[in-house]
C-alpha cells in the first residue's frame, strides 16, 4: 500500500463560521482545505439576495475570507474546495478572480453547476410529485430548488489542474471526496472507498464540531475561545487519521468523533449520497495519540438511481417580539402578556376584515418553555417573552408591532423593555424535499476557463436495503439496580433534517450499551417528547461505534425557518435525552463505573 498522505483542512462549517479557520489551518501541513457554507434553507436567502442584485448569491464569507489568505494558499500550492457557490457559483468565481487579479496572482478557478432544479418544476408539477416527509404536493412558487449533486464534477476538475473548485449545492461530504478520488484514482464504483472518502466530508463539514465543539462532556474541552479546526489525513484504503493545528484548544477524542460520524443521519447503515450509500454502522474510532483519532470502518453499496432535492417557498409572513419580564410569577405573567397582545391585534383585524393568525407560540424563555410538558419552573422571577406569530399579510404584522409599544403601560408589572426594538415582518420560508431521477437531470457542468464541459454521471441502481439485526438487549437483571440519568453511561448528540430530528447515544462503555437498548426505546423517546414530538421515532444500530440512533419524525414544528420554536433544528434534543433516568446495575455504581 503506497504511503500517500492527503491532508484536507475542514476551513468552514457553515455560512457565518470564525475567520480564524483558515489562518489556523495554515500553521498546519495541509493540502486542501474544504470549505461547506450551505444549510438547507440557506439556499433560499441567497436566492433572495440574488434577486435584488444579480451578482450576489453566494455567502461573502467566503470572499472576505480568501482575500486576505489567498496569496499564501496560493504560495504553497494549497488547493481549496467549498460549495460557497451556493446559487450563484459563476458570480462567486467572478468575485474570487477580482481579489486574485488585485493581488497579482494566477489561480485557476473551476465552477460546478447543474444543481438547479428549478426548470423542471412544471414538469414535477405534472407528474404530481410529493414532500417526502409530509406528502404534500408542490405549492405553486418556488424560491429554490436544488439537487445534492455528487463528487464526480469536482474530481474532474482537479484532474484538469484546478487551484480552486466551487460548486453549488451538492453533498456537503462531497467536497471531500471529489478530493480524495483525484488524489488516489479511486473509481466510481468502489463504493467502499467511496463510502470512506464520503465519512472523510461529512466528518469535516462541521468544522470544530469534530473537534470538540458542542460535545456533551463539554466541561473536557479546553480552549473554546481557539478551538482547533478539524484536519483529516487519508490513506488510499479510505481510513484516516483526525487532528488538529498544534497549541489549538480543542479536544479530539472517540467520542467526539462518534458524536460527529451521526450527526444529521437516520439509519447510519443506510446514509443516501449522490455517489454512494453509505455504510457507517460499522466505523469505529481508535486513539492514535493526543487528539489524533483513527477512523475506519466505513463499507459502502452502489448509490440510488435519484437525487436529493432541496426546495423552499414562501409561506406568509412571521413577526417575533421579545420582551423582559421581571418580578414574582414571571412565566404567567409572560404567558398573559402575550394572550393580550394576540387578543388585541384580532381585534385590529376584525375591524378591517383582515383574516386570523395563521400561527402562534409563546414561550418563557428561562421557565423550561423548550421542554416537553411546558414549564417546569414555574417560579422563577425573570424570563423572556418570545411571541410568534404569523400571517398571510405583511401589512398585518405591522399592526401587531404596532402595538407592542403599549405593553408597558397596559399589561403585566415588571415589563421592562422590549428587546431589538418593534417586531418586523419577515418571509416565512419552508422546506420540501423530493427525489428526482438522475437521468431526467442534465448532465453537471464543469467550467475552466470559460469553456463547459458537461459530466457523465453513473445512473445508479435501486438495491433493496438489508435487514439490520438489532444489538444484544438486556434482560431483566439479576442483581439490585439503581436509577442514574442516562448521562451517567452515554454521549448524545442531535441534529436535523426538515422536520426530522435525530439523536444519536453513544454508550460511554460497550457493556453500557445492551441496557442503553433495554432502557431507550423509540416508545420511551416519544414518551420524554411528549407535546414536542409527533413521531413515529425509529432506532437503528451502529455497533462500531457502540451507539444506537433514534430518528424522530415531526419534531422540531416544521423545521428550520418554518419552525416557530426557539430551538427549530433539535440542537438541544440530545442534551434533553440525558436527563432520561434510566435503571442500571447497582454494582457499576460500586465499581466506579458510572457516577450516581
Amino acid at each position: 500500500m503506497s504511503d500517500k498522505i492527503v491532508r484536507i483542512g475542514g476551513a468552514s462549517g457553515a455560512w457565518g463560521d470564525s475567520p480564524m479557520a483558515i489562518p489556523q489551518l495554515l500553521t498546519a501541513q495541509v493540502d486542501y482545505l474544504m470549505m461547506d457554507y450551505l444549510a438547507e434553507v440557506t439556499m433560499s436567502l441567497l436566492a433572495r439576495a440574488k434577486m435584488k442584485d444579480p451578482s450576489a448569491g453566494f455567502p461573502p464569507d467566503f470572499i472576505n475570507y480568501m482575500n486576505p489568505t489567498l496569496k499564501q494558499i496560493s504560495e504553497r500550492g494549497i488547493k481549496v474546495v467549498t460549495n460557497g457557490g451556493g446559487v450563484n457559483p459563476s458570480g462567486c468565481r467572478d468575485a474570487l478572480q477580482a481579489v486574485a487579479d488585485e493581488l497579482g496572482l494566477s489561480v485557476k478557478i473551476a465552477v460546478v453547476t447543474g444543481d438547479d432544479v428549478m426548470p423542471l418544476l412544471d414538469d414535477m408539477r405534472a407528474a404530481d410529485v410529493r414532500d417526502a416527509h409530509s406528502g404534500r404536493g408542490l405549492p405553486a412558487e418556488m424560491l429554490t430548488a436544488n439537487a445534492y449533486l455528487g463528487a464526480l464534477p469536482i474530481k474532474a476538475a482537479l484532474d484538469q489542474g484546478a487551484d480552486i473548485v466551487i460548486t453549488g449545492r451538492c453533498a456537503d461530504s462531497a467536497l471531500a471526496l471529489g478530493i480524495l478520488m483525484h488524489e488516489f484514482g479511486w473509481a466510481e464504483d468502489d463504493y467502499d472507498r467511496l463510502a470512506a472518502g464520503s465519512l472523510v466530508g461529512h466528518v469535516l463539514e462541521c468544522g470544530p464540531q469534530a473537534t470538540g465543539g458542542t460535545h456533551t462532556d463539554w466541561e473536557d474541552v479546553p480552549g473554546w475561545e481557539n478551538i482547533g479546526y478539524p484536519i483529516a489525513e487519508c490513506r488510499g484504503d479510505g481510513a484516516f487519521i483526525l487532528s488538529k493545528p498544534e497549541g489549538t484548544g480543542g479536544l479530539i477524542a472517540p467520542q467526539v468523533v462518534a458524536e460527529q460520524v451521526l450527526y444529521e443521519i437516520g439509519d447510519p447503515s443506510a446514509y443516501m449520497l449522490p455517489d454512494v450509500t453509505a455504510d457507517f454502522s460499522g466505523v469505529e474510532c481508535t486513539q492514535e495519540g493526543p487528539d489524533r483519532v483513527l477512523v475506519t470502518g466505513a463499507r459502502g453499496r452502489a448509490p440510488s438511481t435519484t437525487y436529493k432535492v432541496s426546495a423552499t417557498y414562501q409561506d406568509g409572513f412571521r413577526a417575533v417580539a421579545t420582551i423582559s419580564i421581571v418580578g414574582p410569577d414571571a412565566a404567567r405573567k409572560a404567558e398573559r402578556t402575550a394572550a393580550a397582545m394576540i387578543a388585541r391585534a384580532q381585534m385590529q383585524f376584525a375591524t378591517r376584515g383582515l383574516p386570523d393568525f395563521t400561527a402562534t407560540h409563546v414561550e418563557a424563555l428561562g421557565a423550561e418553555a423548550s421542554y416537553a410538558g411546558g414549564s417546569k419552573a414555574r417560579a422563577t422571577r425573570e424570563v423572556l417573552l418570545r411571541c410568534v406569530v404569523q400571517h398571510p399579510s405583511r401589512q398585518a404584522l405591522d399592526l401587531f408591532s404596532k402595538e407592542t409599544g403599549s405593553i408597558g403601560l397596559s399589561f403585566s408589572p415588571g415589563t421592562t423593555g422590549i428587546f431589538g426594538g418593534r417586531p418586523k415582518a419577515t418571509p416565512v420560508v419552508r422546506l420540501f424535499t423530493f427525489y428526482i431521477e438522475k437521468a431526467k437531470m442534465a448532465a453537471p457542468v464543469l467550467n475552466m476557463g470559460g469553456v463547459d464541459q458537461p459530466i457523465t454521471i453513473p445512473v445508479g441502481v435501486d438495491i433493496p436495503l438489508p435487514t439490520r439485526p438489532e444489538g444484544e438487549v438486556a434482560g431483566p437483571s439479576s442483581e439490585p439496580e439503581v436509577e442514574v440519568p442516562l448521562l451517567a453511561v452515554a454521549y448524545a448528540r442531535s441534529g436535523d433534517k426538515g422536520d426530522s430530528s435525530n439523536v444519536a447515544i453513544i454508550a460511554r462503555r460497550p457493556e453500557f450499551l445492551p441496557v442503553i437498548r433495554r432502557e431507550v426505546t423509540p416508545e420511551k423517546m416519544l414518551a420524554h417528547f411528549e407535546g414536542l414530538v409527533e413521531g413515529p421515532a425509529q432506532r437503528f444500530e451502529a455497533p462500531g461505534l457502540n451507539a444506537v440512533n433514534f430518528l424522530m419524525q415531526g419534531a422540531l414544528g416544521g423545521g428550520g425557518m418554518a419552525s416557530l420554536r426557539i430551538d427549530p433544528q433539535g440542537k438541544a434534543f440530545g442534551q434533553m435525552t440525558l436527563e432520561m433516568m434510566i435503571s442500571v446495575p447497582q454494582s457499576w455504581v460500586e465499581q466506579g463505573l458510572i457516577k450516581a
